[in-house]
């Protein structure tokens, strides 16, 4: 059995010392990879870069080590049947993806730092933690003896994060005889009598779609952290998720967000950790894995994660459409969705999906994702009569793939779906995955099925509406987005720096001017540190308009019933 042993001398440094044993050994040069990325963000990460000097010894005798590539290394092992190998690893990220070491806690995201080694990728692993005899590990695999746990193969190991302290709490409950384990870190004060029937509440209604179960127990490992933050990761039987403030944990903006991302996470459990594009199984760490069906992995788990605390009445109805509404505002903040479609910002994932790239170039496959699953969910529901759902399609999705171990591809979903609702969704497919065609006509009918309609009401914020730019103002007021055929886009510039307008220096004063009459508008700005002067010239159209889903006053007792076997509300 292969063994990691993780120690450290000084926490403040956060620097761990890694020791990879590896026993009987039958290879003349033996080959160790780093992952350069981890499944839950798409995109290469270098590990690498926090990695200290690799050495390494056969039969206690010092053997040559050779860096190959970035993160890859060979060992001339001279025969030698134990391989012991030695380097350090900065933790020092405190995220849902990352790995942290202080003198409270050891948190580790094993894919950061542990090197497979390759051939034996498939052979049962141990990982043993020297840290003090009074902490508990938080984790989703079997701890053997104290501080050691055990995986059945690499994957796995790499797949379970854990968090290590002396501080934890827990929390266990029961839902169709799994058990659910809830890990929070940090100082907080968690209102248990309120968080355990929530969880339970959307853990049965996410059995309810699948049936089954993939994982014997599931564990929520929780990092409260002490300031703004908000980020969630999933694995196979568990998920690591990042919040904060501690002291707002409970308030309703926080607590919602906690619901939010843990619904999210789980319903991960089935989508993507089982049923995972063909391009995905295996994965592959040392490279880009490609695929352009973002949309299901993470688009339609978007969508259910709100949308099943709706149905198990965790959320009321108007608090689920203030979720839908911040999806549709964020949906139309910029004009991405103009100009790449949900597939292929799928596919570009790997190129620049996490950051904020250029103005307008791609759009959010979470955000698209959850607006196309929306708008599939609601036609097969209409098409069919309510015989059929997005339930459905997910449910077939785990018989024939997750639970076969299969890969899908985007033809294999395009199929299930058009099988399911009984005629072709080409439409559907070409329109709004494949291709830039808007949404809104199509969502707009899909909604008044359920009684809905959505309505779009002119924004409030002069400079937005009128002359079509966005601001950031921080220290200062800045440029941070322009409406393309805008006014603003014939007279400004991305970060602009605005100082006064028709000679009134701005100081949070910038909506009041705008709003008063006036025969010109005038800005003077700083422009690459130079100063000048630019005429607005409103053209009388409208810019960045609040889209909102509203229940419709007028809806029919049909559409009323068709919302609550949507929504399991009443109308």
């Amino acid at each position: 059995m292969i063994t990691y042993h993780l120690s450290y001398d000084n926490p403040l440094t956060h620097v761990l010392h890694i020791t990879i044993t590896i026993p009987q050994n039958k290879q003349q040069q033996v080959y160790l990879q780093l992952p350069a990325w981890r499944p839950g963000r798409y995109e290469l990460q270098q590990f690498v870069q926090k990695l200290y000097t690799v050495t390494a010894t056969g039969d206690k005798q010092s053997i040559t080590v050779s860096k190959i590539t970035k993160d890859k290394w060979v060992l001339q092992t001279n025969g030698a049947e134990t391989i012991e190998v030695k380097y350090s690893f900065y933790a020092h990220q405190m995220d849902g993806g990352g790995s942290w070491l202080d003198e409270e806690q050891l948190y580790l995201n094993p894919i950061n730092c542990l090197m497979a080694v390759e051939g034996r990728e498939q052979e049962a692993c141990r990982l043993q933690l020297s840290i003090p005899e009074n902490w508990q590990i938080a984790c989703g695999l079997p701890e053997e003896q104290s501080h050691t746990l055990v995986a059945a193969n690499y994957d796995e190991l790499v797949d379970s994060p854990s968090i290590a302290s002396g501080s934890l709490e827990k929390r266990t409950f029961e839902v169709n005889g799994i058990l659910f384990h809830i890990w929070l870190q940090g100082n907080c004060q968690p209102d248990w009598g309120k968080i355990i029937p929530d969880f339970e509440a959307f853990t049965k209604e996410q059995l309810a779609v699948f049936k089954d179960f993939p994982v014997t127990d599931y564990h929520y490992l929780i990092q409260i952290l002490p300031y703004r933050f908000y980020h969630g990761v999933e694995h196979a039987n568990s998920t690591v998720i990042t919040l904060g403030p501690s002291e707002l944990l409970m308030a309703p903006s926080l607590y919602k967000e906690l619901l939010g991302v843990s619904s999210h996470e789980l319903f991960h459990t089935w989508n993507i950790k089982k049923i995972r594009p063909k391009e995905m199984l295996p994965y592959n760490y040392a490279s880009e894995n490609y695929f352009r069906t973002g949309y299901i992995a993470e688009g339609i788990t978007t969508y259910y994660g709100d949308y099943m605390l709706a149905r198990a009445g965790v959320f009321t109805a108007a608090q689920y459409f203030e979720e839908l509404n911040t999806t549709l505002q964020r949906y139309f903040a910029d004009n991405g969705h103009q100009n790449l479609s949900v597939a292929d910002s799928s596919f570009d994932l790997w190129l620049d999906g996490y950051k904020p790239g250029i103005p307008d170039r791609k759009v959010s496959i979470y955000i698209k994702g959850a607006l196309t699953a929306l708008l599939l969910d609601l036609q097969l529901r209409q098409i069919t009569a309510n015989t059929a759902s997005l339930d459905t399609v997910m449910q077939a999705l785990w018989e024939e793939f997750g639970k076969k171990e299969i890969g899908y591809t985007a033809e294999a979903y395009e199929n299930l779906v058009e099988n399911i609702a009984g005629k072709s969704f080409r439409s559907y497919f070409d329109n709004y995955i494949n291709d830039t065609t808007p949404l809104e006509p199509a969502l707009a009918e899909a909604l008044r099925f359920v009684g809905c309609t959505l309505k779009i009401t002119e924004n409030p914020l002069v400079h937005e509406s009128k002359y079509g730019f966005k601001i950031t103002s921080d220290q200062s007021i800045k440029v941070a987005a322009i409406a393309p055929g805008s006014p603003a886009s014939m007279a400004l510039s991305i970060d602009d720096e605005l100082i006064a307008l028709n000679g009134r220096k701005l100081e949070n004063n910038l909506q009041q001017l705008l709003s008063l009459p006036s025969e010109k508008t005038e800005l003077t700005v700083f422009r690459n540190k130079t100063l000048r002067t630019v005429i607005l010239q409103a053209d009388g159209k409208n810019y960045y308009g609040k889209y909102t889903i509203e229940k419709n006053p007028d809806a029919s007792e049909t559409e009323k019933q068709n919302f609550k076997l949507w929504l399991k509300q009443d109308f």
